[in-house]
């Protein structure tokens, strides 16, 4: 699976055991109605949000992981979903295009004027 999006939060690696890291990624969809989803990323998989920044549009591959965890005390049975993050690149963004001028100040294009018969028939084949 995937989401596209802008990033709205890197956040910074966390180290949960001496065994496990991971980091937090938030991305906001850009769709009719925008979901801001929270992803995580585990392990050597952290390292890949090094070289991205807030604002930038990305498209995230997702795993989706759940579990069931009893309470010790209570026997209650609850269940817990995950968003994780294995592999995270750039989309075009509007940083490219920047440096182009606007559509509407180019000139519309202008067929030549003066064509002679002799200028048609010149075709190899």
């Amino acid at each position: 699976m995937e989401i596209q999006g802008s990033i709205k939060l890197i956040g910074d690696v966390q180290e949960i055991s001496s065994t496990f890291k991971k980091r937090e990624l938030v991305v906001t969809t850009e769709e009719q109605y925008p979901q801001t989803i929270s992803v995580e990323f585990v392990q050597d998989k952290t390292d890949l949000l090094n070289s991205f920044k807030v604002g930038q549009n990305v498209k995230v591959n997702i795993n989706l992981r759940g579990r069931e965890w009893e309470n010790p005390q209570t026997k209650e049975i609850k269940y817990f979903n995950t968003i994780q993050g294995w592999r995270i690149e750039l989309l075009e963004s509007n940083e490219q295009n920047e440096d182009l001028p606007p559509l509407d100040n180019l000139s519309p294009f202008e067929p030549a004027s003066e064509t002679n018969d002799e200028d048609l028939d010149d075709l190899p084949f």
